[in-house]
């Protein structure tokens, strides 16, 4: 397959389908770092954000009717605080120091935050309260019952010093092979005839090389498929739902 150059912004990726037009399938991708990045930085999305964006009613399982009994729960019943309850259902996403996480509407904070004592000179409890750190200003000290709202100062993991450079989680020099599951290895042109022969094309003429855009809409589409399926690139971009039974490989 011939090199593909691939535009990663805040809009756009386009990544280049090997298809078969006669399974009416994607037997692999060819993709630069950029959509590689994009598919690793997917495992570090907390669920509650997942279904936010997928909508209770559009995703498939049962995950979507557990956020809805979390929103529904009465006062009456609530043992955790309002601000536990909001970490489940709108959580904040962590933006990784080196790779834009490229889906829409993410409350994204660059850094955590944490908090201390108040209570730091205090001759009774001083040295014990600086040992205690929270994530929640609410949070009251385990030694003296102050608040934990003094902000600490956190130093970033992007600010230390890095010989790659690149950012990103995977280098760029080279082209990657993404399977119609997602799976994801370096590319070369004997793997991409390995695995033309592993999915038993008997007819080169079948196949066809497609680029396509990946945009919000289908970052998205990626998403929501990567949660039920094992033809994600073939119902992304082929609109083709897989069928029950597998297609038959040859090892």
């Amino acid at each position: 397959m011939a090199s593909v150059s691939m535009v990663a912004s805040e809009n756009e990726l386009s990544l280049k389908l090997l298809v078969d037009t006669k399974g009416h399938r994607v037997l692999f991708a060819e993709a630069d770092k950029e959509f590689v990045d994009f598919l690793f930085n997917l495992l570090s999305l907390p669920i509650g954000w997942v279904i936010t964006v997928l909508s209770k009613q559009g995703m498939d399982g049962s995950l979507g009717k557990l956020y809805e009994s979390v929103e529904a729960l009465s006062d009456t019943y609530k043992q955790a605080s309002q601000v536990a309850l909001d970490a489940l259902l709108k959580p904040t996403v962590y933006a990784s120091a080196t790779t834009p996480l490229l889906l829409p509407n993410i409350p994204i904070k660059n850094s955590a935050r944490f908090y201390g004592c108040q209570n730091t000179h205090d001759r009774l409890f001083g040295s014990s309260c600086n040992n205690q750190v929270t994530n929640d200003p609410t949070t009251r000290c385990a030694n003296c019952s102050t608040l934990l709202s003094r902000e600490l100062t956190y130093v970033d993991p992007k600010n230390k010093q890095s010989f790659s450079p690149e950012e990103g989680y995977v280098k760029g020099v080279v082209t990657y092979m993404i399977m119609d599951d997602l799976e994801v290895r370096p590319m070369s042109s004997i793997s991409s005839i390995t695995m033309i022969n592993r999915f038993n094309v008997k007819d080169i003429g079948v196949l066809e090389e497609k680029v396509v855009d990946v945009g919000m809409d289908q970052r998205v589409e990626l998403l929501k498929a990567s949660l039920h399926s094992k033809a994600v690139l073939t119902e992304v971009f082929l609109k083709k739902k897989p069928s029950l039974v597998p297609v038959e490989e040859v090892d």
